[in-house]
């Protein structure tokens, strides 16, 4: 560390220090800091570096430290106030309060003290002649901590009825510890009033509203407010990461989770922060951390999951069981040593109580990755058995009874029946619905057991069902990819059932399942050949059949090739061999389905088969329309479940055909029939697509709230960082469109380290960086912002179209000159006009020749570059005006665009007039400054009403300067012309009204300026 010299480059030092990430590396240098001001022989120096050392201990995990740079500063101030300047006076009055709370949270300083020390600060508040309003809040929080309610009311009354005065923490601390109590106290909804003026951002300071976001996830979700803790925790969480001193909000945001549903996001935010297993300096805060964790170990362990390695301190590695013991040992060892101190209980209950608590909501999504899934299921507790289990009859009724109706479950009701029925003899034909249901479990395994059941089903003395089983292992076949043997296997069955049926041997429910499994078979042919062929190439070669002489009529009159080519059936063929199939489905049903659920699916199937073949024949109008018929039929025949897919499908036709209306409806109706049956990856599917379609329609809101649904089904579906990546990328743009900056930006930085040009294309990639760098930027993050935007600019930089990366490259400049990286600015401002100049946009030239000119105004760059480039961009505009511009509408952008840069240029003019040059040099640079303001106003007038506020903001600049010109008159003028342009005294317009307030305020200026010269001129 260089030596520090004098007293100016000692208050740089500790100002540099401020700025720098909480921790032990900012303690480390306050301290230097310190020795270095001993040095100086200053007493003011020693107090400021006092000053500040005391304050980064506080703001620090090292709280424990403050209490000896506070003694000296009081000691210093008792020995020589006059040392102390105000500012530092009333510094060290206002750490009192620190002091107090920090002995309150130490708990080897006995009561006796923290109470004394109350006393000392209420005593040295009334000689400085303070309120007594921060020494009842202390009181209050002493009180409050030993569990002393009734005092703790009294104190929080006085607290708030004393008078605010300079001592009193501002208004969103205050209401951060007012809100606390109700919540306390029971009073969640009375807590949330107190916090409101600081969650939207009307009080702050620099640990508000961090704390207060944390405090109310919990009363939150005890009120069923869940939307608003999520965005809460989203919000808060973001603020305290960095923050090392919070680790109570911290442990209040791991709470959240483990009561969430959230598991695997609280494990995420202990691995963030390992120091906060093992840091001693703030015991209080150590305490709420270790509770929080015991109760998130508690919650894994619950979910059968208390041999996963989870983070925990250093030395070793944890599983979840493990670190509960841990944790809970050392929260209720910490909490033992406060009711020592205070001689109650009450730390160790409000211990016990939080780590006892139970979930509030089972799953809340979030809308962020978890990195560690936590999918194991709780474990049940032991249940007793009811004295008398169904018996074997009475399961037999209930699994044909779900069978019969096709109800989702009914598979596993057959499979209970199979348990209850081991070591039990029962007839051929129980033992074969028994094996039928099980082959349907088994899927492709499933063939030798469809065959056992046709044996069964013959043996008793059901032919019909025994063709319908051998249909259904045929079928199995095909779904294994051999569709020829499949076909080979299901053509006897098939010649079997028509002829047994004509003779009244079997029903039509038999015959139409195996009418139904030849026509699956068919139809996984022709999914055989889209797969290979694709669909367009597939209606290329059937419309060539079509043109081929000698063709037979299908059962639509569609041709068919006579002849199938060599090597394999022609694709007409199959399209036409399963829709006869699937026509003869509903031949044999129709009229027929009467109350019989499982005849009316075979219909809607048959339905659906038709629609997808109209599909890969390129009739999208007719496809939609049997779909819909097919899931209105599954609907109809109360198999709501069935209709799903078909839905779904319908969804994807409605928007090729560019029916948003019919999409939506379509979607909304998959989501509605498809109930808890629906599977995750499903449900993900659909609710991503929703959020697209009503985020089309402007409901940002609402596309939002699916985007987040459709995150967690994904995530659910083990398809977190494919398809949970382009939720999130879709959620972090509806929370942008929101006005949700924290939100969004959690979300999409959530959403990035999935995202990849391989699986969701480079365009993902590049508008996510984007919408983060528009989030970041509007939460003032603007180094970050242009780090982002220039991540996105290189990706799209290889692009032939160049537009995004002109606008990324201008967006990057902007953040970069927020951030203060002037130099790095200019240069993207620079790459970004040249893009611009490419493009022939002269709007994005000028506006960056604009900023690079306003950069330039540096003290080390000097006025010159700055006019030049001001002066380069009026002549892009003007020559871009030139004779040849034909289009009146880009004409009219164009003067608008020089009318703006003549103004910003009279500005900058104006801004360059050294304020110790000569009179004339500066009235001269006025004069210069007045022309440009008056060119824009003559370009604004000649636009009419469309720029009439940009016409009279720069009129009312020209009245300024006019005034600054010693020009009453003038000025008088431009201001009333400003009057005038509006017409009323009062208009409604905002920009109005403020255009108007601003001229009478010139007004009055210039008459009293006219009025001193008048004054000055000598009497005749």
């Amino acid at each position: 560390m260089s030596e520090i010299t004098d007293f100016d480059e000692l208050r740089r030092a500790m100002a540099e220090n401020s700025e720098q990430p909480e921790g032990p590396a900012r303690n480390a240098r306050a301290e230097q800091l310190l020795a270095q001001a001993e040095k100086l022989n200053v007493p003011l120096a020693v107090i400021e570096a006092l000053g500040h050392q005391l304050k980064v201990y506080n703001y620090s995990s090292e709280k424990a430290k403050m209490f000896v740079p506070f003694a000296r500063l009081l000691r210093m101030w008792d020995e020589r106030p006059e040392d102390f300047d105000e500012y530092e006076a009333h510094s060290l009055h206002w750490v009192f309060k620190w002091m107090s709370s920090g002995m309150l949270d130490q708990p080897h300083i006995p009561l006796a003290s923290v109470e004394k020390w109350l006393g000392e600060m209420e005593h040295r508040y009334r000689l400085a002649g303070h309120s007594e309003r921060a020494v009842r809040s202390a009181e209050f929080s002493v009180a409050a901590h030993i569990g002393d309610v009734a005092r703790a009311e009294r104190a929080y009354a006085a607290w708030l009825a004393a008078d605010r005065d300079a001592m009193a923490d501002c208004h969103a601390c205050e209401l951060h510890g007012q809100g606390w109590w109700q919540s306390e106290r029971g009073r969640d909804a009375q807590a949330l009033e107190l916090w409101a003026p600081v969650l939207t951002g009307e009080y702050t300071c620099a640990h508000e509203p961090h704390t207060v976001l944390a405090s109310s996830l919990v009363p939150l979700l005890r009120l069923g407010r869940a939307d608003e803790a999520r965005a809460n925790h989203l919000r808060g969480f973001r603020l305290v990461r960095a923050m090392e001193s919070m680790r109570g909000a911290y442990a209040d945001h791991v709470e959240f989770c483990a009561l969430s549903g959230n598991e695997a996001r609280g494990l995420e935010l202990l691995a963030e922060r390992p120091a906060y297993f093992t840091d001693d300096g703030h015991p209080r805060s150590k305490l709420d951390f270790m509770a929080v964790v015991a109760l998130l170990m508690d919650r894994l362990t619950e979910l059968g999951l208390g041999g996963q390695p989870v983070p925990g301190p250093a030395e070793r590695v944890w599983n979840a069981r493990e670190l509960a013991a841990h944790a809970r040992g050392e929260a209720l060892a910490l909490a033992a040593r406060f009711d020592e101190r205070n001689g109650t209980r009450y730390v160790s209950e409000r211990a016990h109580a939080r780590m006892a608590q139970r979930p509030l909501v089972e799953r809340l999504p979030l809308g962020v990755r978890s990195a560690r899934a936590v999918s194991a299921h709780p474990v049940p507790p032991p249940v007793s058995v009811p004295p008398q289990e169904p018996d074997l009859a009475a399961l037999l009724a209930e699994a044909r009874r779900l069978s019969d109706t096709l109800q989702p479950n009914a598979v596993e009701a057959w499979a209970a029946v199979a348990r209850a029925a081991e070591g039990v003899e029962l007839d051929a034909r129980d033992r074969a619905e028994i094996a039928d249901h099980e082959a349907m479990d088994r899927g492709p395994e499933g063939v030798g057991l469809f065959e056992r059941a046709a044996e069964l089903y013959a043996e008793a003395g059901d032919p019909g069902e025994a063709l319908a089983a051998r249909a259904r292992a045929a079928y199995v076949r095909a779904l294994t990819g051999d569709v020829d043997a499949a076909l080979t296997a299901v053509a006897e069955p098939y010649d079997e059932i028509l002829a047994l049926y004509a003779e009244d041997g079997t029903g039509v429910r038999q015959t139409a399942s195996v009418l139904m499994g030849r026509a699956r078979i068919l139809m996984r042919r022709v999914q055989q050949v889209v797969e290979s062929r694709g669909d367009d190439e597939l209606l290329a070669d059937e419309r060539q059949g079509a043109a081929a002489p000698g063709g037979e009529a299908t059962a639509d009159g569609g041709p068919q090739p006579a002849v199938p080519p060599v090597g394999g059936p022609s694709v007409g063929s199959v399209l036409a061999a399963a829709e006869m199939a699937a026509r003869e489905v509903l031949a044999l049903a129709e009229g027929r389905t009467g109350e019989d659920v499982r005849l009316a699916a075979r219909a809607a199937e048959a339905q659906a088969m038709l629609a997808e073949l109209a599909g890969h024949r390129g009739d999208v109008e007719v496809a939609a329309e049997l779909f819909a018929r097919a899931a209105a039929a599954f609907v109809g025949a109360g198999l709501p479940w069935f209709a799903v897919e078909y839905e779904a499908r319908l969804a994807g036709l409605a928007h090729h055909l560019g029916d948003p209306a019919e999409t939506e409806r379509a979607l909304r109706a998959a989501l509605e029939h498809g109930g808890p049956h629906l599977e995750a990856i499903g449900r993900a599917q659909l609710h991503l697509q929703l959020a697209e379609v009503v985020g089309g329609k402007g409901l940002a809101q609402e596309a939002a709230e699916h985007a987040l649904e459709a995150a967690h089904w994904a995530d659910e579906a083990g398809e977190g960082p494919t398809l949970g990546a382009w939720a999130r990328q879709q959620l972090g743009g509806f929370l942008l469109r929101l006005g949700r900056w924290a939100e969004a930006a959690e979300v999409l930085e959530s959403a990035l380290p999935d995202l990849n040009a391989e699986t969701h294309g480079d365009g993902a990639v590049v508008q996510t960086q984007w919408w983060l760098g528009d989030c970041l930027s509007e939460l003032g993050e603007h180094r970050a912002a242009a780090e982002r935007r220039l991540q996105a600019a290189d990706i799209a930089r290889h692009w032939p179209e160049q537009h995004d990366h002109a606008t990324l490259a201008h967006l990057a400049a902007e953040s970069l000159g927020h951030a203060g990286q002037h130099a790095d600015a200019d240069r993207a401002y620079a790459r970004a006009g040249d893009l611009w100049r490419s493009l022939g946009n002269v709007h994005g030239l000028v506006r960056s020749l604009r900023a690079r000119a306003w950069l330039a105004l540096r003290p080390e760059e000097g006025p010159e570059e700055a006019r030049e480039l001001m002066a380069s961009a009026v002549r892009e505009c003007e020559t871009a005006l030139g004779p040849e511009m034909a289009d009146e509408d880009a004409r009219q952008r164009l003067v608008a665009e020089l009318g703006h840069t003549r103004r910003q240029f009279g500005d900058l003019l104006a801004r360059t007039a050294a304020e110790d040059a000569e009179d004339d040099s500066i009235r001269a640079v006025l004069e210069d400054s007045l022309a440009q303001v008056a060119e824009a106003i003559v370009l604004f007038a000649s636009l009419g009403a469309d720029a009439l506020d940009s016409r009279t903001g720069a009129e009312l600049t020209a009245g300024w300067l006019e005034a600054d010109l010693s020009r009453p008159a003038r000025a008088a003028a431009r201001a009333r012309a400003v009057l005038a342009a509006y017409g009323a005294d009062e208009a409604e317009d905002e920009v109005a009204q403020a255009r108007l307030a601003e001229a009478r305020q010139l007004l009055q200026v210039v008459e009293e300026q006219a009025a001193a010269q008048a004054d000055e001129q000598p009497a005749d």
